[in-house]
């Protein structure tokens, strides 16, 4: 006989596990289906925390080879141990991914191992160690994503690599070629590139980080380039292909139609991902995608069939991790009847390069594609005491406004920290404050937030304190 559940989440990435913790919370009985062995979803296991503990790791090379010298530390030949690297991000996951495994429990959320896929609306096979079938009076689909290719490129998972690959590499490669110049690509890229590899991004748009604002995007372009990043913008890829332990990349200029050649031992494919609904059975369901294979939700997270629900990156918006969460959390509660509120227009984005990228709101380029009247304010951070302590020069926070009511519209950083120092601005812009309430508020000295103070100052009339 079929267990029955109010809830069954499918996935335990960051949206569902999160999800499956609200629901219990809220009193109703849930199950959540993993397919893989360890919970955590691409995010956990080969995604956000193996990245960024490989990102911290490399970075405290890079700052002993470079840096400490300037500090006034003499450390000697500093070498870089790869597998001691590896073994220090494994242990992170595996810690990360127990504390889900002890949240299931304490919530009791009982969990099912096994890929799971639908028979009908309201039951779900479990294909697992035994095939079983669950029912549910409510399903959240949270299946997240997984990379996407070029058409015509075989990724063989040995040189032509995904992130996932990227992550479990045990040699350094001496030529790391990276195709896409997002978010993946440049995160990766620099913790190669402060391990001693050489790192050549191509990239289709004529910009890297295309999406955030072109403020952003000049500076990063300009700050890795100095660390010894090479880029080829606007170039299409042609073709890759795997001769023994090498990699060929061709690349045509959408301009001139000129052909580069790269020679690497390793290809990055970095092109973005694409939302994973495969052997779902969602159309048992009576489940409807849309043309890129994405769940169709309507504004309470809700899919053609009133009792099913999608979060996080198999839906559309962006495929952050956070959004996914924030997603599961109001999931639960459009479940058990409340009314709960998501601002899609201040759900941060942050680029784990160092320096570091963090955007809220709107970019200047929306403002003038949407004829918005606005103002801006810019501060950099080589005016800034807390960051010239610090030998953190590169970068700027810069505040945009209505140019009228003074409302902050969007604030982007780059610079120290600025993953952290966003958080100020989205819980700003969520109060709807003006750049004059930021300019007024009192900011401990000295610290890289007083950067977005100044620049707030900039914003509203012109008149930063410290430039």
């Amino acid at each position: 006989m079929s267990k029955e559940f109010d809830v069954v989440i499918i996935g335990s990435g960051p949206g569902g596990y999160i999800s499956a913790v609200r629901c219990a919370q809220l009193g109703m009985k849930v199950a959540i289906v993993e397919k893989y062995d360890t919970l955590g979803g691409t995010c956990l296991n080969v995604g956000c925390i193996p990245s960024k503990a490989w990102l911290d790791s490399s970075e405290k090379y890079h700052e002993a080879v470079h840096e400490f010298e300037a500090h006034g530390i003499t450390t000697g030949k500093v070498k870089a141990d790869l597998k001691k690297m590896a073994e220090r991000v494994a242990g992170v996951v595996a810690d990360t991914s127990g504390g889900i495994t002890y949240l299931m429990g304490k919530n009791k959320v009982e969990t099912f191992h096994g890929f799971g896929s639908f028979v009908d609306a309201h039951t779900l096979k479990v294909e697992g160690e035994k095939e079983e079938t669950i029912k549910a009076k409510n399903f959240i689909i949270a299946t997240g994503s997984k990379p996407a290719t070029i058409p015509g490129i075989e990724i063989d998972k040995e040189r032509i690599i995904t992130s996932t690959e990227a992550l479990k590499l045990e040699t350094l490669p001496k030529h790391f070629i990276v195709i896409g110049g997002g978010v993946i690509g440049l995160e990766l890229g620099s913790v190669f590139l402060r391990l001693g590899s050489k790192v050549s991004v191509v990239e289709y748009a004529d910009s890297i980080l295309a999406t955030m604002d072109k403020d952003c995007s000049k500076e990063m372009r300009k700050v890795l380039k100095k660390q010894g990043m090479e880029f080829y913008t606007g170039h299409g890829v042609t073709e890759v292909v795997r001769k023994g332990a090498k990699v060929h990349v061709k690349a045509k200029n959408k301009k001139n139609e000129e052909e580069i050649k790269l020679e690497g031992d390793y290809c990055l494919m970095a092109v973005g991902r694409r939302p994973y609904t495969d052997k779902l059975g969602l159309e048992n369901a009576g489940v409807n995608l849309d043309e890129r294979g994405r769940v169709i939700t309507d504004d309470h997270l809700r899919t053609n069939v009133s009792h099913i629900y999608a979060i996080g990156d198999v839906t559309t918006g962006p495929m952050l991790a956070h959004k996914a969460e924030e997603e599961g959390v109001v999931c639960a509660e459009i479940i058990a009847g409340q009314k709960p509120h998501i601002n899609y227009n201040l759900i941060p984005g942050v680029v784990y390069t160092w320096p570091e990228v963090a955007s809220v709101g709107v970019t200047e380029q929306e403002l003038k594609s949407n004829k918005t009247p606005y103002k801006s304010g810019k501060f950099p951070f080589k005016a800034s005491g807390r960051a010239r302590a610090s030998n953190e020069s590169d970068g700027f926070v810069k505040v945009l406004a209505d140019k009228e009511t003074d409302e902050i519209l969007g604030v982007h950083i780059v610079g120290p920290r600025a993953a952290d120092l966003i958080a100020e601005a989205a819980t700003a812009m969520e109060f709807r404050a003006a750049a004059e309430d930021i300019g007024r508020i009192c900011h401990a000295h000295p610290t890289y937030s007083e950067a977005f103070k100044e620049a707030a100052l900039d914003a509203f009339d012109k008149k930063p304190l410290n430039i």
